[in-house]
């Protein structure tokens, strides 16, 4: 057994609330917090799906002075520039992000922006430094998150955006990715209802669900790990191996998706701190097809994951052991390697039961001809900077790895 050693945990979540119908309160958690003018951030599609958003006016009632049903899987900075206008204009005091990451990002992004007196001034210099500032001492808009996908990232202070200041990406177009992190980004409140999840269509779901899984996976073996993030990531994971499988049943069990919506909490739950962000490699892996390939990183995650687990354990211990426990893997009389192969099994079986594809040459835009490339932006990769220590893949050696997965 690893001893336990000294650490720092500095995670500061707002309000999570989990149950059937919980988004009838969002207009309460505004009272409560004395927030009177929200604006309804969410994308093109989510945003006029009266499924979702219906409820969501209900719950906000008059409160609900503005709708940005705009973002979009590029969440460009110039889509975050225009819903802070919106915002400016309608005077309002808190964003409610509905969606995924996408719209989560984008909400990030806008509340950065709105804590500067001049946000157009502060979008043209990140478009030079990379990076959207939060003002000192400034406020950024709060941000209510009500997610619709698991792809684990709610639970973050930290955002991405495409550095354009273009609305759209159009097909072929590549520019550079930038991002802002401050602890005042965090939602002040987050609510995950069941019934919204059965409005995302399932393959869209699955895909998340992927990578929400696969955050639980890195929080284990991450540098930055402690016992705190062991026991909620363990705990997580466990949730999630009982659970995912109803994603493609129709209707979806509701102890089990209860267990989902746990677990995708339990996972993530101080994966971004003051402390250090807690995601890892096999992140890394699917950033690297983030820029001129439309496919969900959650579906490569799905591919990927056991061929890097593969590799780490082929380098380090990985904390083979601890993954085994939070996987049910058996461990009794079992060398290392057997343990590991169990745990690469076990994620493989997580992969099969969301119905994701097994190999890269499946993933429709994807071609071999493109794995250098995407190695180069793999291993430049900030998320390597926090691989398990003794993991340090070459270009060469990510390369082989991809050939592998293909």
């Amino acid at each position: 057994m690893t001893p336990t050693r000294g650490f720092t945990f500095d995670f500061r979540t707002g309000r999570i609330v989990v149950d059937t119908g919980c988004v009838d309160g969002l207009g309460d958690e505004l009272d409560r917090r004395g927030l009177q003018r929200a604006m309804l951030v969410s994308g093109r599609t989510v945003g006029t799906t009266p499924a979702v958003v219906d409820p969501i006016r209900e719950g906000l009632g008059g409160r609900l002075v503005s709708e940005f049903p705009e973002t979009t899987s590029a969440k460009t900075l110039g889509t975050a520039l225009a819903g802070l206008r919106l915002a400016r204009d309608r005077d309002v005091d808190v964003v409610v992000a509905v969606g995924g990451g996408s719209t989560l990002d984008t909400a990030k992004v806008l509340a950065a922006l709105s804590s500067h007196g001049d946000g157009e001034a502060v979008a043209e210099r990140a478009l030079e430094t990379g990076e959207v500032s939060v003002a000192d001492g400034g406020d950024p808009l709060p941000i209510v998150a009500v997610p619709t996908t698991l792809a684990g990232a709610d639970l973050s202070d930290i955002a991405g955006a495409t550095l354009t200041l273009d609305r759209d990406v159009s097909a072929g177009e590549t520019y550079e990715s930038g991002g802002v992190g401050d602890p005042r980004l965090m939602p002040a409140a987050l609510f995950y209802d069941p019934d919204l999840y059965r409005t995302t269509p399932k393959s869209v779901l699955a895909a998340s669900a992927m990578n929400g899984f696969d955050k639980g996976i890195e929080m284990l073996y991450s540098p930055n790990a402690t016992p705190i993030t062991d026991g909620t990531a363990g705990r997580g994971l466990r949730l999630l191996q009982s659970g995912l499988g109803t994603i493609r049943e129709d209707p979806m069990d509701e102890d089990r998706l209860g267990d989902v919506l746990a677990g995708i909490v339990s996972v993530q739950y101080g994966l971004a701190g003051a402390d250090g962000y807690r995601a890892s490699i096999i992140h890394a892996f699917g950033h690297g097809f983030s820029h001129g390939h439309d496919v969900h990183q959650g579906t490569i995650h799905g591919v990927l994951a056991p061929y890097v687990l593969r590799y780490v354990f082929d380098a380090v211990d990985g904390r083979r052991d601890l993954l085994a426990e939070a996987l049910d893997v058996d461990t009794a009389g079992r060398s290392p390697d057997a343990v590991a192969a169990g745990v690469i099994d076990a994620v493989a079986a997580v992969r099969d039961d969301l119905g994701l594809p097994n190999r890269l040459r499946d993933v429709e835009g994807v071609e071999q001809a493109q794995f250098p490339e995407i190695a180069a932006a793999v291993a430049d990769d900030d998320l390597l900077d926090v691989a398990p220590e003794g993991v340090d893949p070459t270009i060469e050696g990510i390369v082989g790895i991809l050939e592998r997965a293909w």
